[in-house]
């Protein structure tokens, strides 16, 4: 399989569970899609208007997920998780079809999505792929939150800080070559909360279907999930796995150098609205054969994720 053309899966997946925040249960299937398709949402439950593009300026609220609507607020969230395995993998055409407004939540991971993707496997096209090079460094400060995006000749860096006053999760810092590096522990890694914080979400109508099957909570110094962290960096590595996701409703793969302080779902959404806002910024690349540098293939070899 060539990985200078397009991909979409070689067969349907079903995915049932429910959504984090509504608590409603959710059916969803992967359906494999032409080149050039792109990645497009489809609310079955729903007979007009129904079809929900994923696209940096389609985003609607960024504040404790991803929610993209369409002109007619039809909308589509939590999508995040997804839109990071399809990213990391290498999924550039699929049609979603989703009977609810949020997509499951399952592990709180990227996992489930990974493990059944690669049980189906990719298809190749002829088509080739597209990457989107960014050309100037744009940064965004707010208070003590901060987040840059700059050129890079052959690569995505990634370069993420979280800062918690709490004792368990602490600073945590992660930089990663996103086209090398192994991603095994970013694509494994969960949401995360503080015991304290429930409350404040159920008072806002969220977290409906949150549980220590779905998330990670800390309450004081203690890990609440009995069967503890699955890496030492989760926290921050699952703020990766959130940030790639959002960087994927771009379309299409990024060269350049990104870092955050603190940030998240809106940091991420704002500079790339920035990027984007002018077209000196960036240029969209097709890439062909030999004119691709080695290093922009994803030669990631995810691991069995246990």
């Amino acid at each position: 399989m060539s990985i200078l053309n397009q991909k979409t899966i070689n067969k349907e997946i079903l995915f049932e569970g429910i959504g984090l925040h509504t608590g409603n249960k959710v059916r969803m299937k992967l359906l494999p899609a032409e080149p050039n398709t792109g990645i497009i949402f489809k609310r079955t439950d729903l007979k007009e208007n129904n079809i929900v593009l994923p696209s940096i300026f389609n985003v609607t609220d960024a504040t404790f997920c991803t929610t993209i609507s369409n002109e007619k607020g039809v909308k589509v969230s939590t999508l995040e998780h997804l839109m990071g395995s399809l990213h990391c993998l290498g999924v550039d055409n699929l049609v979603v079809e989703v009977d609810n407004q949020e997509i499951p939540i399952l592990d709180g991971s990227a996992k489930i999505f990974v493990e059944k993707i690669r049980k189906v496997g990719l298809k190749s096209s002829n088509q080739p792929i597209k990457i989107i090079k960014i050309n100037n460094k744009l940064s965004i400060k707010e208070g003590a939150k901060n987040v840059s995006i700059e050129p890079s000749k052959i690569s995505l860096d990634v370069d993420f800080e979280i800062k918690y006053e709490n004792e368990f999760i602490g600073n945590q810092r992660n930089k990663l070559k996103i086209y090398e590096d192994d991603l095994t522990n970013v694509l494994n890694s969960r949401t995360f909360c503080l015991f304290e914080d429930i409350e404040k979400l159920k008072k806002l109508n969220l977290a409906k279907g949150g549980s220590l099957e779905n998330a990670i909570v800390v309450k004081g110094t203690k890990l609440l999930n009995e069967e503890g962290l699955r890496n030492s960096n989760e926290f921050v590595n699952h703020k990766i796995l959130d940030c790639l996701g959002d960087m994927y409703l771009c379309g299409y793969k990024i060269i350049g150098k990104f870092k955050c302080s603190q940030g998240g779902h809106n940091l991420t959404n704002k500079i790339l609205r920035k990027v984007f806002e002018n077209k000196e910024n960036y240029s969209i690349v097709e890439i062909k054969g030999k004119y691709l540098p080695h290093l922009i293939l994803n030669k990631t070899q995810l691991k069995s994720i246990a």
